[in-house]
């Protein structure tokens, strides 16, 4: 027996603006229907993320009868219908979907068969079409094909996606091949959807995915991220990469992760086996839900271990792997088109993973410094799945766990008890050993040994004495 899920108060008002669109554009006539992702959710019971709606009203007519329209994507259909009112019709790019849908808002689009995908991604031409069926034959999996109606609760279903959806099989709609090579991208979708839901991908559409693998990388590296992102934050990262590298969707999209495999590590401290395996471990011990910078960083986090691996006549040895890991990161990063912020998060997760080790021999200052960096939370996160993922000893984590209860932040992120205006004020000229000057000044305090600014001057003085330039030698 399914559970009931429990819908929150965004979903609810999504939910029943939907409702309301569809008794609206019943009212005027037209045929309407909960369509997609959400039909799909709502029969496993689950919370959807959004709430679409096929209709055989055309664009022209879904924004007569509601001026207050997003006309996103007009030309393939696609019209969005917000909760609350907005300016009048804007007519923006199919791109701009995604950013508009976060603000409470129902895509409705019109019945419509596809015809000709020359880029892989969009369709040539769309022809609007009066009835459900068609519509539902041209989208990517059964399981996504069906349609409800959310107030006498009929589910159309021309596709048997029902009957797939309670087998727990991912099944392209029609010939999996043209499904593929209509939208690349689409491959990725049904390793993500297998492994959010723990099906199994159906032979054929499996074979498909096979043999156009090689063609994954037509998709613009955006949207590419942006899939590989929701496998490794839904839960079921380790599931998903075992089937893109069942899939050989692995060795195209991250060449990097695959080169993983194989690559063997000293059994005394990793006994869970090769890279490969420990960082797929890895990923099943994540937080749930996981931030996408802590995510990537935990997939990313040894990357650097396959070209530095060797065997010494002691052990296993990855020497410098960290620093190797970090450029390999940052290519990675590039490639993906991330941003400069989330690049530097994920470089920085790769580039001090392997601190934690010293953290219970670090002194005083370094220790506050290492637990006052930017999202500390999600290093410290990587380090205990990085630990349970291998020797399972959690002694360091909770350790550093107890540093941060123990130590108020106002001692982990001081005041300064010594500006440069200070020591130019005492006679030092400005130049490039004011910052040394300063960081001896903060370890000393970081340290306990300085707790005031008269006491912070005479430490300056008496370890940088001033020649008659006021330079410390």
């Amino acid at each position: 027996m399914m559970k009931a899920c429990r819908i929150s108060w965004r979903s609810f008002m999504s939910k029943d603006l939907a409702t309301k669109i569809i008794q609206t554009l019943r009212q005027q006539g037209f045929q309407a229907y909960l369509v997609g992702g959400c039909v799909r959710d709502l029969l496993l019971r689950r919370e959807p993320a959004d709430y679409d709606i096929a209709t055989s009203a055309t664009p022209v007519q879904v924004m007569e009868i509601f001026p207050d329209t997003y006309a996103v994507g007009a030309q393939f259909g696609v019209v969005l219908v917000p909760l609350y009112p907005v300016n009048p019709v804007v007519e923006r790019s199919a791109g701009d979907v995604q950013n508009a849908k976060g603000s409470h808002t129902i895509e409705v689009a019109t019945f419509r068969s596809d015809h000709g995908y020359s880029d892989g991604r969009r369709p040539d031409e769309v022809r609007f079409s009066q009835g459900p069926q068609e519509d539902a034959a041209r989208r990517d999996f059964t399981i996504n094909g069906m349609m409800l109606d959310p107030v006498g609760g009929e589910v159309l279903d021309f596709v048997r996606g029902r009957e797939d959806l309670e087998a727990g099989i991912i099944r392209a709609i029609g010939d999996p091949a043209q499904r593929f090579a209509e939208d690349k991208l689409r491959m990725l979708r049904a390793v993500r959807f297998a492994a959010r839901f723990e099906f199994e991908i159906e032979a054929n559409t499996f074979t498909a995915i096979e043999r156009a693998a090689h063609e994954i990388n037509v998709v613009s590296r955006e949207r590419v991220r942006d899939e590989i992102t929701k496998m490794l934050t839904e839960g079921h990262g380790r599931r998903a990469f075992l089937l893109l590298d069942q899939t050989g969707l692995l060795k195209e999209v991250l060449p990097e992760i695959s080169a993983m495999k194989g690559v063997q590590q000293p059994p005394e401290f990793h006994p869970e086996g090769d890279v490969f395996a420990h960082t797929l471990l890895l990923l099943e011990n994540l937080p749930n839900p996981c931030p996408p910078t802590l995510a990537w960083g935990a997939l990313l986090h040894d990357v650097g271990k396959p070209a530095t691996f060797r065997v010494a006549p002691d052990r296993i040895r990855f020497d410098n792997h960290v620093d190797v890991g970090v450029n390999i990161a940052e290519e990675i990063c590039q490639r993906l088109r991330f941003s400069n912020h989330d690049t530097a998060q994920i470089l920085a997760l790769v580039d001090n993973h392997m601190r934690f080790s010293h953290a219970t021999r670090m002194n005083q200052s370094t220790l506050k410094k290492f637990l006052r960096m930017p999202a500390f939370d999600e290093h410290l996160a990587l380090h205990r799945a990085d630990s349970l993922a291998s020797h399972r000893n959690l002694s360091t984590y909770e350790f550093v766990e107890q540093k941060l209860a123990e130590i108020p932040p106002e001692k982990i992120r001081p005041k300064p008890l010594v500006t440069g205006d200070d020591l130019i004020a005492a006679g030092y000229a400005p130049g490039p050993r004011f910052r040394e000057i300063l960081d001896a000044v903060e370890d000393a305090q970081l340290e306990g040994g300085l707790s005031s600014h008269e006491a912070a001057m005479e430490f300056v003085q008496a370890k940088f004495p001033q020649d008659a330039n006021g330079i410390s030698p």
